[in-house]
């Protein structure tokens, strides 16, 4: 069976950091990138950042770059995403999710239709 558990979500003051964790199980980790979403209330969900457990390319959008960072540890089979200066905008509900499509593009990965796998949420508020 194959599971993502995201975890690391909370409360936090505007310009504070948090480290996002999702575990995966069941499926091999260099065939299946992650990327990280996020919903806010009342928008559309977005993509965040994409990893490749295979090569180690990396995606981040826009609104993120420069503050957040996504990383992987092969041994514990796990993604991370770093994030820090956050900003009241960066409150949502954050999620990651796996494909099997090791090919996508930087603006190829924002699409939810690619994805295989998506974990359960995590949280996040970042207060002013």
């Amino acid at each position: 069976e194959v599971q993502l558990q995201a975890s690391g979500g909370g409360l936090v003051q505007a310009g504070g950091s948090l480290r996002l964790s999702c575990v995966v199980s069941g499926l091999t980790f260099d065939d299946y990138p992650i990327a990280w979403f996020r919903q806010a209330p009342g928008k559309e969900r977005e993509g965040v950042s994409y990893i490749s457990n295979r090569d180690g390319t990396t995606y981040y959008a826009d609104s993120v770059k420069g503050r957040f960072t996504t990383s992987s540890d092969y041994a514990k089979k796990t993604v991370y995403l770093q994030m820090n200066s956050l900003k009241p905008e960066d409150t949502a509900v954050y999620s990651c999710a796996a494909t099997s499509k090791t090919y996508l593009t930087g603006t190829g990965y924002r699409y939810l239709r690619e994805y295989d796998y998506w974990g359960q949420g995590t949280e996040v508020t970042v207060s002013s």
